[in-house]
């Protein structure tokens, strides 16, 4: 089934097919979402994006727009967090997680040492495998930015694994 389909069916009040958009979306944005932040706060944020989707999805125009609607909401939820991490006086703490591959490990190192704005963009671009112009609507920024953050972020991250 589509997701336009299943958009469609949430929008007349169907909770099955709620639970199968939630089902095939959910990993996305929690990745999404770890990537940016740490994991004790990654949780929460996810379910902060799914209560946003809940209260907005009857408000989709266009159901063929889903992944970068659900995208941008878990940005805004990211960017939120980011902010009030920023407020507070403790700073934040990545960890790796379980054992994993030398060249993995230090590839999450490098993500996460990372300005938020360039990893924001590697994430959706490489990880979440969208295009130039799904992550130019995300990010709210021109396509051409997102090239240019693109070609920045791959030259801080060679930098950082360097």
């Amino acid at each position: 089934m589509t997701d336009e389909l299943l958009i469609l069916r949430c929008q007349l009040g169907e909770r099955e097919a709620l639970t199968e958009l939630v089902r095939a979306w959910h990993e996305p944005v929690w990745t999404y979402v770890r990537r940016m932040l740490d994991a004790e706060r990654a949780d929460d944020v996810a379910q902060e994006v799914w209560l946003a989707v809940l209260k907005g999805l009857p408000r989709l125009k266009d159901p063929a727009r889903f992944t970068p609607w659900l995208f941008t909401i878990a940005r805004r939820a990211v960017m939120n967090r980011l902010r009030q991490q920023y407020g507070e006086a403790e700073p934040m703490e990545i960890e790796p997680q379980g054992e994993a591959p030398f060249d993995r490990a230090e590839l999450i190192e490098g993500l996460a040492a990372l300005p938020p704005k360039e990893r924001e963009i590697l994430v959706l671009f490489y990880l979440e495998d969208l295009s130039i112009e799904d992550c130019a609507e995300i990010c709210a920024i021109p396509a051409g930015t997102v090239k240019s953050r693109l070609n920045r972020a791959r030259r801080l991250l060679r930098k950082e694994l360097a």
